[in-house]
């Protein structure tokens, strides 16, 4: 019988490990359980496994009873292997154990595969991210590029998208991971109300700095958050360097510098982030035309937005628009 009782729903299957960090397995269950259709039907259902049912160990006090094994990996969609802290970066060493072959042998065709900081090792010795982009903990990349030197290692992001394999860096960015993937599934509204739900930001970009030096700022020293503000109340309008750091009561430069520090990004890499969101939210919330569209989220043309979304997700505004605005 199997363990995914409810067929209409994507089934995740969680292969956890000794070693186990219980954040990474408890943020799996709490943003997918949390998704819902506009019916208020869920949307996914989660199962934890392991290489042999019973306690995992983890990396604090208490060990996780798991009562599913490996055979749970054939039906799943979507696979999603958290970090072990004692084996990611000493058991692989460039090949997996034996228990983990067989397991990963019963990985059905088409399914979705993610990992969480270093559990990429794990997708890299079975060589699942061989010619591929991919990320991990920044405390782990150096290691990781000396191991698989064929893997094209982004050391400094949130997370990597590669269509079927995806790979998230340190813990917290699992939520970033798991929030992109249900936004690819089901869109902005769906994933917007998980984060919601969860009291998380509900986009950070996956090319995101992963350390980011100054996320909060110094007891005495200004944050550009104001600006920030103020620029998510006006997108629609022309938002220039020159006023964001006036907000603040700051020059271009002191101000461009502490952006960077706090956020990441550069302030008009930002922007531009926010209004592809925005213009996301509002193709699939609302009928209105693709230049009316463009104009509220501040690209001012439709070919501007066109032009911004394929670069930013791959698709036109038309597009996204046939996959998640509902009939």
């Amino acid at each position: 019988m199997s363990v995914f009782t409810h067929p209409g729903r994507h089934r995740v299957a969680v292969l956890v490990r000794h070693g186990l960090m219980p954040m990474e397995l408890g943020l799996v269950h709490q943003l997918f359980g949390q998704a819902r259709s506009a019916a208020g039907e869920p949307l996914y259902t989660v199962v934890t496994c392991t290489l042999s049912p019973g306690a995992v160990r983890t990396d604090a006090d208490f060990p996780v009873h798991v009562g599913h094994g490996p055979e749970v990996l054939g039906e799943a969609d979507t696979v999603i292997v958290p970090a072990s802290h004692e084996f990611d970066e000493t058991e692989t060493e460039g090949r997996l154990p034996a228990p983990l072959v067989e397991a990963f042998a019963r990985i059905r065709s088409g399914a979705r595969i993610a990992s969480i900081c270093t559990g990429a090792f794990v997708l890299a010795a079975a060589g699942l991210l061989s010619g591929r982009r991919a990320t991990t903990h920044w405390k782990s990349a150096e290691h990781f590029q000396r191991l698989y030197p064929d893997v094209e290692l982004v050391p400094d992001v949130l997370y990597a998208d590669e269509g079927d394999v995806l790979t998230s860096a340190g813990e917290a960015s699992g939520i970033d991971l798991c929030l992109h993937m249900i936004r690819r599934d089901h869109g902005s509204a769906v994933a917007n109300e998980v984060a919601r739900a969860t009291v998380v930001p509900p986009h950070r970009d996956g090319g995101q700095a992963q350390f980011i030096r100054r996320p909060v700022p110094e007891p005495g020293i200004s944050s550009t958050g104001a600006a920030r503000a103020w620029a998510l109340e006006h997108l629609a309008g022309p938002v220039t360097l020159g006023e964001l750091a006036a907000r603040e009561s700051m020059s271009v430069r002191t101000f461009n510098r502490r952006f960077r520090e706090e956020v990441g990004l550069t302030p008009m890499q930002w922007l531009t982030q926010q209004r592809i969101e925005r213009a996301r939210e509002l193709l699939e919330s609302s009928d209105l035309p693709i230049d009316r569209v463009a104009g509220e989220a501040g690209f001012g043309t439709a070919a501007s937005l066109r032009q911004h979304m394929q670069a930013a997700i791959g698709v036109s505004p038309s597009a996204y628009r046939r996959t998640f605005r509902p009939a």
